[in-house]
């Protein structure tokens, strides 16, 4: 098989690995078969789009919505290079899966609009499948409404001209796109489950997601989700689009 690629920015070695052990076990993969790489760590490589089945991104301390003299040169060197590689796996639609941050590349790169309008802190919410959502071969093993865990600072306010609006909540109307045919972003984390965001929660408790003092209330709430849907879509899209 051809392998995934994972587009990684997380430069905690903790929240990287594990992103990276998730995105392997709900995904159903070996490590042979995803390809890290950690794009805050230096100069995004040569891909040769050819050679894999498809492309997943996670999340990212980084905001697109920051203004640009605000990001660091590491952001600014890391947007530039996505931003790149799109213009290729658009015209390719080549299988794309990006997670949270990949609502902030994929959406910017497609025109839609991503600010801080409709953030939501670290929880499960619901999510409802709109009728193309239903529709859509990618969330044929999900119910119609099903809880993922969130926690972001920006969102897709205004839909990419280009996109179809496949999944939402009442807190964030954006919840999953899919542009064209075979690319796809979620801002929920379809990698996720109790353990992963309750690692993410404590690496991240200086980075304004929530007060300090609040981390043990915010690993209370995230204990007792049933987050059991979401995984499935990160599977799915590995079975789809898996090639020889």
């Amino acid at each position: 098989m051809k392998p995934f690629v994972l587009l990684a920015s997380r430069s905690q070695d903790v929240a990287a690995d594990a992103e990276y052990a998730a995105m392997l076990a709900y995904g159903g993969l070996r490590p042979e078969e995803l390809v890290r790489v950690r794009m805050e760590a230096g100069p995004l490589p040569d891909l040769d789009l050819d050679a894999v089945s498809g492309i997943l991104v996670g999340g990212s301390p980084f905001d697109a919505s920051t203004p640009q003299d605000q990001k660091s040169a590491v952001q600014v060197r890391v947007e530039t290079e996505v931003s790149a590689l799109l213009d290729e796996v658009v015209d390719r639609d080549l299988p794309f899966l990006g997670a949270c941050y990949g609502v902030g590349t994929l959406g910017v790169h497609q025109g839609g609009v991503i600010d801080r309008v409709h953030a939501e802190p670290i929880s499960a919410v619901r999510v409802t499948l709109t009728p193309d959502g239903r529709a859509d071969p990618l969330l044929a093993d999900v119910p119609d409404t099903f809880d993922a865990f969130v926690g972001h600072k920006e969102a897709c306010r205004v839909l990419p001209p280009t996109a179809t609006l496949l999944a939402s909540s009442p807190a964030c109307p954006v919840q999953m796109f899919r542009v064209r045919t075979n690319l796809y972003a979620t801002q929920f984390h379809p990698e996720l489950d109790v353990d992963g965001i309750s690692t993410r929660i404590r690496v991240y408790r200086e980075y304004g997601y929530f007060r300090p003092d609040e981390a043990d209330a915010v690993l209370a709430g995230v204990r007792g989700a049933d987050v059991w849907a979401p995984p499935r879509i990160l599977a799915a899209f590995v079975r789809r689009y898996a090639r020889d």
